[in-house]
């Protein structure tokens, strides 16, 4: 099997992992990480085994995939000449800062036919991927996403930065239209919106209560999803999944009794997303099938993130500036 060449586009604190990623697996030949900072790249390349460049455009013809880990600003311009050059791309979330920018990047690949999936981590979690079977037309869930101060992601709201991969869940969970969105927050320590809830309420009644939060005191990511005789909770931090369902023998027609109800813990192995993301990345792209995330995902979480991101800013809670 020919390995796939590739190579990563921003190296720093999360890029550099995307790099290692790429290195380790058999697959794949990196053949370069790019950033302008000169330094950083030569020091990333040292430990990784490849060239170091500062230009993206001097990897134009000499690879078939590359990672984008750049500020999302930078999304749009860095991508859409390697999708006009057939190269695949795997974009960090959110995918672009508009849905004008994402809708041009998915007509992009699908004109030139590469394969563009974007990078919302969570979808490989062990705990989302656990329950994935067992999710059953939820009726209510409840999302909290909290984690202390960190200036890294300050650039962005909360809602770009953290609560879109919950939305991103949820909408592939429920996987039915939007028909209205609720949302309060705001900015706590930056000038952005630090602390935010939406409530999602989709065509079929289905309601998620999602919560996110950079200004807390520790950190955590659970979810809750509630459908007919099933409970199910994961802690995507700590990668464990517990379950109370309805057992099968129960008289549907009785009340139902703590005899009835089941209970099951589930301790998962951590495992490793990212390296999930990126094979999976590089087996659509040799199978030729549809990413996991796909362009059109990243463009549907991006549009209800935009969506409550303008809430927050046209109803600020009292005394809010």
């Amino acid at each position: 099997m020919t390995a796939l060449r590739t190579a990563v586009i921003g190296v720093g604190y999360l890029g550099r992992f995307h790099a290692q990623k790429y290195a380790a697996l058999p697959d794949a030949e990196l053949v370069a990480v790019v950033d302008r900072d000169a330094e950083r790249a030569r020091a990333v390349a040292a430990e990784v085994g490849c060239r170091a460049l500062t230009d993206p455009d001097d990897l134009r013809d000499q690879v078939d995939a590359v990672s984008i880990v750049v500020p999302t600003r930078q999304h749009y311009a860095i991508a859409a000449p390697f999708l006009e050059a057939g190269t695949h791309v795997l974009i960090e979330k959110p995918v672009t800062v508009s849905v004008a920018e994402a809708d041009a990047l998915v007509a992009l690949a699908a004109r030139h036919g590469a394969l563009l999936q974007v990078g919302h981590l969570e979808r490989f979690n062990p705990a989302v991927l656990e329950v994935a079977d067992l999710v059953r037309e939820p009726m209510f869930i409840e999302s909290h996403r909290i984690a202390p101060f960190n200036p890294r992601g300050a650039d962005v709201s909360v809602v770009l930065d953290l609560m879109i991969h919950d939305i991103d869940l949820i909408l592939e969970l429920v996987d039915r239209p939007l028909a209205r969105i609720d949302a309060n927050g705001a900015p706590v320590i930056s000038r952005d919106i630090d602390i935010a809830n939406a409530r999602l309420q989709f065509d079929n009644g289905c309601v998620a209560n999602v919560t996110a939060s950079r200004v807390s005191l520790k950190a955590e990511r659970r979810m809750r999803i509630f459908q007919r005789n099933a409970y199910l909770a994961l802690d995507m931090q700590a990668r464990s999944v517990e379950i109370r369902r309805r057992r099968d023998e129960a008289d549907a027609d009785a009340a139902p009794t703590m005899a009835d109800i089941e209970h099951e813990q589930r301790t998962l192995e951590p495992g490793d997303a990212l390296q999930a993301e990126i094979a999976a990345f590089l087996d659509s792209i040799r199978r030729g099938t549809r990413p996991v995330v796909s362009g059109e995902d990243g463009r549907r979480a991006l549009e209800a993130a935009i969506e409550i991101s303008r809430q927050l800013r046209e109803n600020p809670l009292p005394g809010q500036p």
